[in-house]
């Protein structure tokens, strides 16, 4: 019953965010050729950093594997990704402090009642994190091209660790506040400020979003197990904080 609760209060985010991904991850695909066509009729002859990003971004789409990085692992994926991480993060827990008396007063402990919301919310993450990569594979040989179904495996688990961060901390800051808009706005401000300071600061120390796109694995073929591993523990202990304070409300 947990779980059967849990799903239809987070289905049409997830269904949404599932839709999207899916529809993007075949755009990628299928605008490769019109990008090749149109590369050599683009200028970039841009001064400053922001013609040094040009150049950089079109000598990596004038292959198809760099062209999916950039696009999907780089952009696409990793902001919806964050966005419906925050979102099904944020759906975990409102619904028990606003209008679940019934589902508080099942005889099953809160530890419990939690658990099973992180799990259903990390299971439909993961779906919209590994099945539209895998898509990638798939609909590759419709334009002529592969892509290595291993290459987006690793993509795929880079994907799917740092955005259960950002579920994480929605979910944890959904036992804290009371509305529905402060933790995902709130978890999505981190974010963003996590990605401005990577971009601007350059600071290894803000790497978080490098380790999502799996830079490191694109561009030396290099694993971020070190990255994973701090990503996956950082997760696993904001859902601790969120059902250890989620435990001590008085409803």
């Amino acid at each position: 019953m947990l779980w059967r609760k849990a799903w239809i209060e987070t289905r049409w985010r997830f269904l949404i965010g599932f839709g999207l991904l899916l529809c993007s991850a075949a755009a990628t695909v299928f605008t490769f050729p019109q990008v090749q066509r149109l590369l050599p009729h683009l200028s970039t002859d841009v001064p400053g950093e922001l013609g040094r990003r040009i150049r950089e971004s079109v000598v990596l789409a004038r292959e198809y594997r760099g062209f999916v990085w950039t696009q999907w692992f780089r952009q696409n994926a990793m902001q919806m990704a964050t966005l419906f991480a925050a979102l099904l993060g944020t759906a975990g827990v409102l619904s028990q402090t606003r209008g679940g008396l019934f589902t508080l007063s099942l005889p099953v402990s809160r530890d419990r009642l939690l658990g099973v919301r992180a799990a259903a919310g990390l299971s439909e993450l993961s779906v919209l994190a590994f099945v539209p990569t895998l898509v990638i594979p798939l609909l590759s040989p419709a334009i002529g091209e592969s892509y290595s179904l291993g290459s987006a495996l690793v993509h795929g688990i880079c994907l799917f660790v740092v955005a259960a961060m950002f579920f994480g901390l929605a979910f944890f800051l959904s036992t804290v506040f009371d509305d529905p808009w402060r933790p995902l706005l709130v978890a999505l401000g981190i974010a963003f400020a996590l990605a401005l300071a990577e971009r601007l600061l350059a600071v290894p120390g803000f790497a978080v979003f490098r380790i999502m796109s799996g830079e490191d694995y694109f561009r030396r073929s290099e694993v971020p197990w070190v990255g994973l591993v701090v990503a996956a523990a950082v997760t696993a202990g904001l859902h601790w904080a969120a059902i250890r304070n989620f435990a001590r409300k008085d409803f």
